[in-house]
């Protein structure tokens, strides 16, 4: 399996280390980001990855050059950063023909058993998202029984986003997203499928949209489904605080990253 690396974002709650750096290489407990996600995929026996660049590209690029742990291809999205969907659509020529891949926010440290995750992806599954249960305003919905994705819902608002009308979240498994799925490369041609209706091949050759907004807009016509990770730790290194929090709980995190889920 592969993986896609998303490491293109401007990192603007990373202020101000990020006036000086990608977010990819903000340091936790001595090392970037992007080496602790590239060792977590290492040891789960990924074969080959890819990130995408944009902010401080060159950096990125250089970093990817001199490590030696993963061969490390690079999409580079220097002309317009293309978002999460537009950028996975943009690696295709790196992905397609693998069969499945990781897609892996590279601000996303946990104690996941990425080999449990792909066990766990369904044969007929366009995408399998990697939830859990813990708290925030946005929440994922599933089908209890079946955990396929119905929805999308901020309970702060009470905004409801789905396919299905009426849909009631509180019918719903309400499950927090991690920022880490597994993808099948049949997903590719649907993404050129949604760019091309939106017309958004008329603002540019290189699309630009949300992985989300893809994965609500088709749900009810493909097989989208929820993986819940019990006892998930989970860090999203996005904002300053939340780099002091991770220094603490790295070694925690890495000691516990082979137990199952």
């Amino acid at each position: 399996m592969k993986c896609l690396v998303f490491a293109a974002g401007l990192g603007t709650r990373l202020k101000p280390l990020t006036d000086r750096m990608p977010k990819a290489l903000v340091p936790v407990g001595g090392r970037p980001l992007i080496e602790h996600v590239t060792r977590k995929l290492k040891k789960a026996g990924i074969e080959e990855a890819v990130t995408n660049v944009h902010h401080f590209a060159d950096m990125i690029e250089e970093w990817a050059e001199n490590q030696d742990i993963i061969p490390m291809r690079i999409s580079d999205e220097r002309p317009l950063l293309l978002e999460t969907g537009g950028g996975v659509l943009h690696a295709r020529p790196f992905l397609e023909g693998c069969g499945r891949f990781l897609v892996h926010n590279v601000d996303i440290l946990s104690d996941l058993d990425i080999a449990w995750f792909e066990s766990c992806v369904k044969e007929d599954a366009l995408a399998t998202l990697l939830v859990s249960e813990r708290k925030t305003s946005r929440y994922l919905l599933f089908e209890p029984d079946t955990m396929r994705l119905l929805g999308w819902t901020n309970i702060v608002t009470g905004e409801v986003r789905s396919p299905y009308p009426g849909l009631d979240p509180h019918q719903c498994r309400m499950l927090a997203f991690s920022g880490i799925h597994i993808m099948s490369d049949s997903i590719f041609d649907r993404l050129e499928d949604y760019a091309r209706e939106r017309g958004l091949y008329e603002e540019s050759d290189a699309p630009r949209f949300p992985i989300m907004d893809f994965y609500l807009s088709v749900c009810a016509q493909c097989n989208i489904y929820g993986v819940e990770a019990c006892g998930l730790n989970i860090i999203d290194v996005g904002k300053l605080d939340t780099v002091e929090l991770a220094e603490k709980e790295l070694s925690r995190l890495e000691d516990s990253s082979d137990n199952d889920k």
